[in-house]
């Protein structure tokens, strides 16, 4: 028989095969305290703005979203906060493109996701998303014990909202066996939810427990967990499993006859001899 390598692309960064990743809607103040929980705890967030609110007594300002927000995701949430899907086509192309702009100028790096102002969405507005740019976008609805990744980037449910047994449905997480091999458990909400309902305790035990079983986890950002997906997506296998290469620009985790293995950016693994070469000249 000739060789054979079972090759799987089923692993995150760290060779894990879980994933936890938050997003927080519309830059309360009270982001400042929920990022220093996530710090704390090394977990990473993605925090969607309306840069036309920013600056209002309640909402954060322009001059701190950089450094507040630094190891963390900004991402788009619309200027002002409507429903996007009772809007014209030029007031749409405002609401999502100056956002993006607007923050962008402020964070300095290309911004390509968002989440629905009050998770209103249509076919058709996913559609000009894509125009615009945007690459994933989270809904409302949560999908609570299927920890799959979503197959529309645009249509991204999360697994529950923080006053949802947050803690409790996370160490369900933590302790199942999935039936999916990448498992992603992914919590939304307002970071002024925790202030009115004065229960940052609900915070702060997920941020304890998450950092506990760090070592089993990945904790990444919505777009860090959307650019890895397309990376292992981009992953070449030879017919017989012998070769693998990776022409992407990201590091990835596979398993290989049942170890984990890396394989570094623009790399060629042979499975035999487990050894990498750089492959473009």
């Amino acid at each position: 028989m000739p060789y054979r390598s079972v090759v799987r692309l089923n692993r995150f960064p760290g060779g894990v095969q879980k994933a936890v990743t938050a997003s927080y809607d519309d830059g309360a103040v009270h982001d400042r305290r929920l990022v220093s929980i996530f710090n704390k705890a090394g977990l990473k967030g993605t925090f969607h703005l309306n840069s036309g609110l920013l600056g209002r007594s309640d909402v954060l300002t322009e001059e701190e979203i950089c450094s507040l927000f630094s190891g963390h995701e900004v991402a788009i949430h619309s200027m002002t906060h409507p429903h996007l899907t009772s809007l014209s086509p030029i007031q749409l192309s405002y609401e999502v493109m100056a956002d993006r702009r607007n923050l962008e100028s402020l964070v300095g790096y290309p911004v390509r996701g968002m989440s629905y102002p009050f998770g209103t969405k249509s076919a058709a507005l996913s559609a000009s998303l894509e125009a615009y740019g945007i690459e994933y976008a989270r809904v409302v609805s949560e999908s609570r014990s299927d920890y799959a990744m979503p197959g529309d980037w645009l249509d991204w449910h999360p697994t529950c909202h923080h006053k949802d047994r947050l803690c409790e449905r996370f160490e369900t997480f933590v302790a199942s066996d999935p039936w999916v091999e990448m498992a992603l458990f992914y919590v939304w909400g307002h970071s002024f939810e925790f202030h009115r309902e004065d229960n940052w305790e609900i915070a702060e035990e997920f941020a304890k427990m998450a950092r506990s079983h760090r070592e089993e986890l990945w904790f990444a950002t919505n777009i860090e967990i959307k650019d890895y997906m397309e990376a292992l997506r981009q992953v070449k296998i030879s017919l017989d499993g012998t070769h693998i290469l990776n022409p992407s620009a990201h590091t990835v985790w596979m398993e290989i006859d049942g170890e984990a293995a890396t394989l570094a950016p623009g790399n060629l693994l042979n499975c035999r001899s487990l050894t990498a070469r750089p492959f473009y000249q």
